[in-house]
């Protein structure tokens, strides 16, 4: 899989561009002139592994709040804003790491120049986020309505704002609900420019369906070499949208980071409990953080031969079942301990 090559942006000091790994973000979902919930729930997507947030900042209250939220988390911090230039300015002198704004918003280009000198002077970077409610209405018309020219257009427009005032430390989202449209759209814009994408599906829903969405959308874009930082937006916990997010890049084989649990979806042949075996496999390698491939499977004909690039397994039988290692077995043991078995061999090999 070759990565789209684009420019290279920091937002604090994070890299986004193919000069880096992906990213995962978030946004938080508190009001964010409470400071102590905002603080706190970054704090719990620090913990999960989010690499940069962001927040909302509808008002001055909420740009004043942004110098004390800073001061107490340990990754970058997004400002999301519309319409007033003032909150972006005021977010960026109290230490924002980037802005996510459209040029086209915030008024006349006396004020989108205002914004851009604060940016350049403090080294703030500008994420150009278009999605499709937001396109505008000249596009709408002469693209008869939102797809992928007017989306695409649309956020063109307001990069070439920026380009035209010397600035170019810009990333570029074109979301939208519509999973085919949103990755036809990225696809278009990563073709017109080598500025930084971020990408994902907006408003995808509750966990449930906004992780299959996502996973369609975001997954096919990076299997495509398209994306530097995603974000998997859910109607839910943002802690969340993290984790998907992270399993989405385990899942496309950009993140080796953890235990890969193979298994097999059971069926007539299989003559033990695989659901709870599988089940308990993975609770007790959770906290093994290293690549390695562990297969569980249900009978002889999905054992060793199927999953033979798996690093170890087990394959079950009538009452007992088999420990193999890179498809050579290694033992034959009863059914209730195969589990500890396997844990056992493993945790021999790496200790």
């Amino acid at each position: 899989m070759m990565r789209r090559k684009t420019h290279n942006v920091f937002v604090g000091d994070v890299g986004v561009g193919s000069d880096h790994k992906v990213t995962v973000q978030s946004m938080t979902n508190t009001d964010t002139k409470n400071k102590e919930a905002t603080i706190n729930q970054i704090k719990e997507l620090e913990a999960v592994g989010c690499d940069i947030v962001r927040i909302a900042v509808p008002d001055m209250e909420a740009a004043i709040a942004v110098e004390q939220i800073k001061k107490a988390i340990n990754i970058p911090l997004v400002a999301d804003i519309h319409f007033d230039y003032r909150l972006a300015i005021e977010c960026v002198k109290n230490g924002i790491d980037a802005l996510r704004i459209n040029p086209g918003n915030i008024g006349s280009k006396e004020r989108v120049l205002e914004v851009i000198k604060a940016c350049k002077y403090h080294n703030v970077p500008i994420r150009i986020g278009v999605n499709s409610g937001s396109v505008k209405k000249e596009y709408l018309q002469k693209y008869n309505g939102v797809n992928v020219d007017s989306l695409v257009e649309s956020a063109l427009e307001h990069v070439r704002i920026l380009e035209e005032n010397n600035f170019y430390d810009t990333v570029i989202s074109v979301k939208s609900s519509d999973v085919r449209l949103c990755v036809e759209s990225y696809r278009k814009i990563a073709k017109e420019t080598q500025y930084p994408l971020h990408i994902g599906v907006t408003e995808t829903g509750t966990v449930f369906n906004g992780t299959i969405k996502s996973s369609i959308g975001i997954g096919s874009l990076l299997l495509d070499g398209i994306g530097d930082t995603i974000r998997v937006s859910l109607t839910g916990d943002p802690v969340e949208e993290v984790m998907v997010g992270k399993q989405i890049l385990r899942a496309t084989g950009i993140l080796n980071d953890e235990v890969d649990i193979i298994s097999c979806p059971t069926c007539g042949r299989t003559q033990i409990d695989l659901i709870s075996i599988a089940t308990e496999v993975e609770n007790r390698l959770k906290s093994l953080h290293k690549p390695l491939k562990v297969a569980v499977m249900g009978c002889v004909v999905n054992g060793p031969g199927e999953a033979k690039e798996a690093d170890y397994g087990l394959a079950g039988g009538k009452g007992e079942g088999i420990i193999f290692k890179k498809g050579k077995i290694v033992k034959k043991v009863k059914e209730e301990s195969l589990v500890d078995e396997l844990i056992e061999t493993i945790n021999r090999d790496l200790l």
